[in-house]
């Protein structure tokens, strides 16, 4: 997993609550268990027509917000059915953050499983960094994970607060699997002593 420590990105508005994972990633699109290859497929019901055709009104078809890797929401994001597959088509896209005043706490969770930094603000704050995301090209933010800040366009900062364990395993860039091998060695130590401690003692009797 590549680690977060500070992105200055393009930010795309999304000003909708209860955005759900069916929306970001439809259940048609689920069969495969690549985390690759869903990025095309993120929002499709919103970004193609029945034909396949994109969109020109979705936020994520136009310039500069194609390359955006900061998304902006409402409340609720990533309710509905807890399918994993969401945080994987955002990051496939390219979003490596999201703001919103609250999340569905599945989705939250699997956010930070998958390096994306999922930001909880106050409403009246996320309207406030959506006014700066329709800048267009000037829309760039930068997210500190280190010291916990979103410098807006202007140079106005916004601190937030993330769990100490959770920035820990961003800033590391380790998922689940990698914090238990960062003490493998601790692991094949204990497991050793385990080990010898099992070793029945054999005594060796004089025979007579």
């Amino acid at each position: 997993m590549d680690k977060f420590t500070e992105l200055t990105a393009i930010a795309a508005p999304m000003p909708n609550e209860n955005i759900d994972t069916d929306q970001i990633i439809p259940a048609r699109f689920l069969k495969t268990i690549q985390r690759t290859g869903l990025g095309k497929n993120a929002f499709a019901a919103q970004r193609y027509d029945e034909n396949g055709n994109e969109n020109p009104d979705f936020v994520l078809n136009k310039e500069p917000y194609r390359q955006a890797e900061i998304l902006i929401t409402y409340d609720n994001l990533g309710c509905g059915s807890s399918r994993e597959h969401a945080p994987w088509a955002l990051l496939d896209f390219g979003i490596r953050c999201v703001i919103a005043p609250s999340f569905a706490d599945i989705f939250f969770n699997n956010c930070f499983k998958n390096g994306i930094l999922p930001i909880r603000l106050p409403r009246e704050i996320c309207d406030e960094l959506m006014g700066d995301a329709r800048q267009g090209s000037n829309s760039r933010l930068t997210i500190d994970l280190e010291k916990q800040i979103i410098i807006r366009p202007e140079g106005n900062v916004v601190p937030f607060e993330v769990d100490p364990f959770r920035r820990h395993m961003l800033l590391e860039g380790l998922d689940d699997i990698g914090q238990t091998l960062a003490h493998d060695a601790e692991i094949s130590s204990f497991e050793h002593q385990a080990s010898r401690a099992w070793v029945p003692s054999i005594s060796m009797g004089t025979a007579k």
